[in-house]
């Protein structure tokens, strides 16, 4: 605590901060900004230097020193929203997918999806059958690499590539055959179309998971998609619920509610547990941003929203920006030369990212991937890329895939689906990125290597490197980025903390209910002491304790009022006089 209060003062005193937002290619981008500068002025900064005009479906996302992330808010100080020391590190990710990247109005924005959709294939957030796993990774190299040259690619050259968490022999093999028969002669743009045509029709297109638990304290990844809400549980999509169906979003402490209507006036409430209330409160947010954004018609139908049904209790948030159906008719608009865009072959994960473009794909020997198939700045980068404080295990891509198309989607509804032949379980980077601090290389370079080769749960490489008991161990609990042990998030409150809540609870209802009455009292003075002729503010004035209060309290204290106006009045006169007879004194 007195920690963070120094830092704060520390950065009050400073005018300017330095500021880094890592983009999507691996890049880095540095600016300084101005101590009340807004995050619309970094966002505006970044997707200038992009050239990016249809920049709706972007965001900047940075992780707080607990590890918690969060999605920059346009309109608020970044300073404030900050809670690490200066200099601040960002990452610029998607935040709404467009529910048809295919249409988007320009390439560079179709690029910049289809690098966060390879992202997203690479850490397991992007599950689907072996088939469609072996043409996503071929439409991958097509654009990387080019058409097949027997001069230039080995036998064998597919498996240099890490397309996912993890894969076969046999689906390394189908890569390359797909790319060496059918892709020949599609350009980059065309292979990344098809790479985004084909990703749209998977069943977990657009999925940025939140880790929670159910009631029964089964874990679950919850997930708010161009198409709705969507919750995965083991292999299977155990519940759907498009955005017209769902109602209402609420959260108090670690608790998540979604409220829901569907056929036949059939009214459903989901609950969960996050984390820790942090983490809730992010998943809250990041469900009324996506309502707004694929639900509403118009920006001006967006209303404050509360996470409570009292208006005293809780938090209230606003989503601040245009909705899809307005991108999409402002994207129309467009009218302008195609800008360049700077793509880059295959580079060496032990390479330093480029300036202009940075690598796009790890080029290492089998032998060696294990070690360093991730470059240093992909250990420590995206805020996607963790799943903070529940345990998560590296899902085998072998031959476990499995998908439905979006026509099923909207069909099944609230339905079970399967998804997968393992858990959805995406696996992340050790280091939950980025965060402000300055880590070795060789710490960074390990955890990286520890993220792509170790089998079984990163948890578990967290706790062993902390030094902390696992969740199965007694006094264990859960283990959150950091390192620190943390009760489970199901967990029921303890007694104290339920005493404490309760004693809050009753002091704000206290203390709105005295403000109410104190409001109340006022406006019936003002009433009576009006010239309204209605009955009971008659029958008021006629009764002995009104002629009291008038004439001991009312009728002085207005006096009062009026001689210090009265006397205000003459100062202000008195000072405008003298100030015209100084004016007119030079005159003569």
């Amino acid at each position: 605590m007195l920690s963070r209060f120094m830092s704060g003062s520390i950065r009050n005193l400073e005018r300017e901060y330095n500021c880094t937002v890592r983009l999507l290619d691996d890049t880095e981008y540095t600016c300084t900004i101005q101590r009340d500068a807004k995050g619309q002025y970094l966002f505006d900064l970044i997707c200038h230097h992009l050239n990016l005009l249809e920049k709706d479906y972007f965001g900047i996302r940075y992780v707080d020193p607990d590890k918690q992330r969060h999605w920059l808010e346009v309109t608020k100080s970044i300073p404030k929203q900050m809670k690490s020391q200066p200099p601040f590190t960002m990452c610029l990710r998607v935040k709404f997918y467009p529910p048809d990247p295919a249409a988007l109005k320009e390439e560079i924005t179709r690029y910049l999806v289809f690098l966060q959709i390879k992202r997203d294939l690479y850490h397991g957030r992007l599950l689907c059958k072996t088939s469609d796993a072996a043409m996503l990774a071929a439409h991958i190299l097509q654009a990387e690499i080019g058409d097949y040259d027997p001069g230039k690619h080995p036998e064998g050259y597919s498996s240099k590539f890490q397309f996912f968490p993890k894969h076969s022999e046999k689906l390394e093999r189908r890569i390359a055959d797909i790319h060496k028969t059918e892709l020949i002669g599609q350009t980059p743009e065309t292979s990344e179309l098809n790479f985004l045509q084909k990703a749209q029709s998977l069943e977990t297109y657009g999925v940025d998971p939140h880790p929670c638990k159910d009631v029964s304290g089964n874990p679950a990844f919850l997930a708010f998609t161009p198409f709705g809400f969507v919750v995965l549980q083991g292999n299977k999509r155990v519940h759907f619920l498009k955005w017209h169906e769902v109602t209402k979003l609420k959260f108090e402490g670690k608790t998540f509610h979604i409220y829901a209507n569907q056929k036949e006036d059939k009214k459903i409430i989901l609950t969960y547990f996050a984390p820790t209330p942090e983490a809730c409160k992010h998943l809250w947010k990041c469900g009324v941003e996506n309502q707004a954004f694929y639900k509403l018609e118009k920006s001006s139908q967006v209303r404050t929203v509360s996470s409570s049904n009292l208006f005293f209790k809780g938090s209230r948030f606003r989503y601040s920006g245009r909705v899809a159906k307005e991108v999409m008719e402002q994207s129309a608009k467009i009218k302008r030369e195609p800008p360049e865009i700077h793509r880059a072959g295959l580079v060496p994960s032990r390479s330093c990212p480029s300036i202009t473009h940075g690598p796009r794909l790890s080029s290492v020997p089998r032998t060696r991937r294990r070690a360093v198939h991730i470059s240093i700045m992909e250990g420590l980068e995206s805020l996607r890329d963790s799943a903070h404080s529940t345990p998560v295990r590296s899902v085998s891509h072998g031959d476990s895939f499995m998908t439905r198309s979006r026509s099923q989607a909207a069909d099944v509804g609230g339905s079970t689906s399967i998804i997968s032949d393992e858990a959805y379980s995406p696996s992340d980077s050790v280091l939950p990125t980025p965060v402000a601090e300055h880590r070795s290389v060789e710490h960074a370079a390990a955890a990286a290597a520890a993220a792509n080769g170790a089998s079984g749960s990163i948890q578990e490489e967290k706790e062993s490197e902390a030094g902390t008991p696992t969740a199965g161990e007694p006094g264990g609990g859960e283990v959150d980025g950091g390192g620190r042990a943390t009760p489970r998030a199901g967990a029921p409150l303890s007694e104290v903390e339920q005493a404490n809540k309760f004693v809050l609870s009753v002091l704000r209802l206290l203390l709105v209910t005295v403000g109410l009455l104190f409001a109340l009292l006022l406006l019936l003075i003002v009433l009576t002491e009006s010239d309204l002729d209605v009955a009971f503010l008659s029958d008021i004035r006629q009764t002995p304790e009104f002629e009291q209060f008038h004439s001991e309290y009312f009728c002085p204290l207005r006096r009062w009022f009026a001689c210090r106006l009265r006397w205000a009045g003459g100062l202000l006169i008195e000072e405008e006089r003298a100030g015209a007879e100084e004016e007119g004194a030079p005159a003569e």
